[in-house]
């Protein structure tokens, strides 16, 4: 079952959680739904979400599909693809992120133009 909803402009994606984050994913869980106009970096959508907690198992180089939180810029981030950060294809943030879920299948975002709004609520 998929725990997550991931709406990107008109495209509906399933995403689930990670186990790699626990107080991160609480606070998220605890601000669903979130969403925003996101801006567009790369393969790399963000928008802001404010959650009061410190980095957990942050990385910059994140799985394809990666649903992660950047502490330092309020931010919750998309990663499909490579970011101008990217080396050697990986998805890569500009800074430390923590990986809180992941969508399952990111193929609906390979003809993506431009930022979207972007949505993130409990699956029903």
């Amino acid at each position: 079952m998929t725990d997550l909803t991931v709406t990107v402009g008109d495209r509906t994606l399933a995403a689930d959680w990670t186990d790699d984050a626990p107080e991160t994913r609480a606070a998220l869980e605890t601000a669903l739904p979130v969403g925003g106009d996101a801006v567009r970096w790369g393969d790399e959508l963000y928008f802001d979400v404010a959650l009061d907690v410190p980095p957990e198992n942050a990385r910059e180089v994140v799985p394809e599909g990666a649903i992660a939180y950047w502490p330092a810029g309020g931010k919750l981030c998309l990663f499909w693809g490579e970011t101008p950060a990217s080396q050697n294809g990986e998805p890569r943030a500009a800074a430390p992120v923590t990986v809180v879920a992941r969508v399952e299948d990111c193929d609906a975002l390979a003809d993506l133009e431009g930022g979207a709004r972007l949505r993130l609520e409990r699956a029903e």
